[in-house]
């Protein structure tokens, strides 16, 4: 098959009666967005497809492991109270071993995603929309948290519990109830991989334009106001202060080249080099100046070590149990606390949870393209990107983390930050997120990041995350009354609807518990409710292609007769990393398969 045929081809349809010289006005237009976006790309310091240095690779991975540390290492610890781990030695052992097969799963989806997935640079985590359904689970009569029996009970050094009738220890106690969590989640992770394997979410996304996009994205942002504001809460100086030095680095010293010495082992001498450090690690200059200074604070106890006091949290030395008690080496691996438990209630809990993160994975993969300077993803990329998320939610439910994964916003907007796009760096960080679970005790000093720090940093990104999604405006027609009705609806239903069920979900009682928790999982997401309402109303007012922006954005799909060469090589950057076409036999056999390039 011929490699042009890689392209999703489909003609350009001007109405008729327009004209020729019209038709001719359009391919022009367009080819003028393609070529100022392809020369945009020069902004980035590192593209897709570059490779930088080995040194440099694992300094913006660890950018990235300090971007997603709050989420990687909060969720668990929100999810191991639910679980009823106990507050002692042995519940913090657990929580630490929660938190390292967290950081393992995270890296091997990551590097599932980049290598032969939607191949973005987009890192994988643990999402924190099956929260609500893990709650539910946890709610059930059966689940409740029973108290600790008295201390030597039946001659036992190891304080015992009586749970439904049968006396174990503190470990039973939890991990009989994160079993039940994990059956939840992997048998509910088939959906998204039968959506993926099947081609549904690229036959989905023909309907799917700029209108449906911006709520989407933008609403990812703005609804995490709340999330951001309670980090920030705990100090809010700190947090200032480490929003204004990643705005100094990458904003004002952007341009300035820092000397550096090197040593050339060709020539045998020291020579002086410039390099733009600020620009290229702002996310990781502004993380640790910040932490450092939270550590002088709570040394010299200007932070109170009372917890009742204000500003306790932004102590560095809260979670250091954690470290202590972590053990050197740890290999976490499928079953490790025990056979999983499949309910029908679970399950269903769960196939929300699914769906939202599915819907939110579909954002962020068009955010992400917009940040890496490439076209929007297309449809075989779409599929096999949530085809490998389900099997990461699939990998979560068997290892046990408490949680599905998803695709993390605040790293896609950390490349929008620092300027790099390279798929390696996030290899990279896959990697290192692996060791630093494999080597738990290393990994866990990480859990000491302050909360008001991890607050600085969100107030930056999810900001970036919604201007990443208004910037798909520039596509759509704003003169159009049509267009200003979707996004203005859209936006703000997404927001109010949102909003109220978070502040009156005990309003929703239709009698069945597992379908009052349905309708509060999807009306508290106000990205699902507004990408849904953009998308209704995109899909049945009148508008032309043009007015909808669905020409320009769709850019990647051209005219067979007018194929842009520049074009189709950065459409082979979603391609697979090996060839899928060796012979005649095995070309005819992979374009059956919606998630292959030489689908048809």
């Amino acid at each position: 098959m011929p490699e042009e045929q890689g392209l999703e081809s489909a003609p350009l349809n001007v109405e008729s009666g327009e004209g020729d010289n019209q038709q001719e006005e359009v391919l022009n237009q367009e080819s003028e967005t393609i070529n100022g976006d392809l020369q945009s790309s020069s902004s980035l310091i590192y593209g897709l497809n570059d490779k930088p240095p080995w040194y440099l690779c694992v300094a913006f991975g660890l950018q990235h492991y300090l971007v997603a540390i709050g989420s990687l290492v909060g969720i668990p610890l929100m999810v191991s109270y639910k679980l009823c781990i106990p507050d002692d030695v042995a519940g913090n052992v657990g929580r630490a071993n929660l938190i390292s097969t967290t950081f393992v799963v995270s890296g091997v989806c990551t590097l599932l995603q980049t290598t032969i997935g939607n191949r973005l640079p987009i890192m994988q985590g643990n999402s924190i929309a099956f929260y609500p359904p893990l709650l539910a689970i946890l709610a059930l009569p059966h689940n409740h948290c029973p108290p600790a029996l008295p201390t030597g009970y039946m001659n036992s050094s190891v304080t015992l519990y009586n749970d439904s009738g049968l006396i174990v220890d503190g470990q039973e106690v939890w991990q009989r109830r994160i079993r039940e969590v994990q059956g939840a989640i992997t048998v509910s992770a088939c959906l998204e991989v039968l959506l993926g394997a099947t081609g549904a979410v690229g036959f989905l996304m023909r309907f799917v334009g700029p209108l449906t996009i911006v709520p989407t994205v933008t609403l990812i942002g703005l609804d995490l106001f709340t999330t951001a504001a309670h980090f920030e809460q705990v100090q809010w100086g700190i947090a200032f202060f480490t929003v204004a030095v990643l705005a100094l680095c990458s904003q004002y010293l952007k341009y300035v080249d820092v000397p550096f010495p090197k040593f050339s082992f060709r020539r045998r001498e020291c020579y002086v080099d410039r390099s733009g450090f600020f620009r290229m690690f702002p996310v990781l200059i502004a993380l640790l100046s910040a932490w450092l200074l939270c550590y002088i604070f709570t040394v010299t106890n200007v932070f109170p070590n009372d917890p009742t006091k204000p500003y306790y949290k932004a102590r560095t030395d809260i979670r250091a149990n954690v470290i202590y008690n972590s053990p050197w080496f740890r290999f976490p691996y499928p079953g490790q606390w025990g056979l999983p438990v499949v309910t029908v209630g679970g399950v269903i809990g769960m196939l929300v949870a699914v769906i939202c993160s599915t819907i939110e994975s579909i954002g962020d993969y068009h955010a992400c393209a917009r940040l890496a300077n490439v076209p929007p993803p297309p449809s075989h990329a779409l599929n096999r990107g949530i085809l490998m998320e389900g099997i990461g939610v699939m990998l979560a439910g068997l290892m046990g983390t408490g949680s599905g994964t998803t695709s993390f916003t605040q790293n896609i907007a950390a490349i929008g930050i620092t300027r790099v796009g390279s798929r390696v760096v996030l290899q990279t960080a896959g990697i290192l997120f692996m060791l630093l679970g494999y080597f738990s005790k290393f990994g866990s000093i990480f859990v000491t990041l302050p909360d008001p720090v991890m607050g600085g940093m969100f107030f930056a990104m999810f900001g970036m995350i919604s201007a990443v999604g208004l910037s798909n405006l520039k596509y759509v027609d704003l003169d159009s009354n049509r267009n200003i009705f979707v996004i203005g609806v859209s936006l703000f239903t997404g927001l109010s609807v949102a909003n109220w069920t978070k502040a009156n979900s005990s309003a929703i009682k239709t009698g069945v518990t597992e379908v009052d928790q349905i309708f509060k999982i999807v009306l508290s997401s106000a990205m699902l409710v507004g990408g849904l309402v953009g998308f209704f109303f995109d899909n049945t007012l009148p508008g032309t292609e043009t007015e909808r922006g669905l020409k320009a954005f769709n850019k990647h799909q051209v005219n067979e007769n007018e194929e842009n060469i520049s074009l189709s090589r950065i459409d082979k950057s979603y391609n697979l990393p090996f060839s899928t076409t060796c012979c005649r036999k095995s070309a005819r056999f992979t374009r059956y398969f919606p998630f292959i390039p030489d689908y048809q």
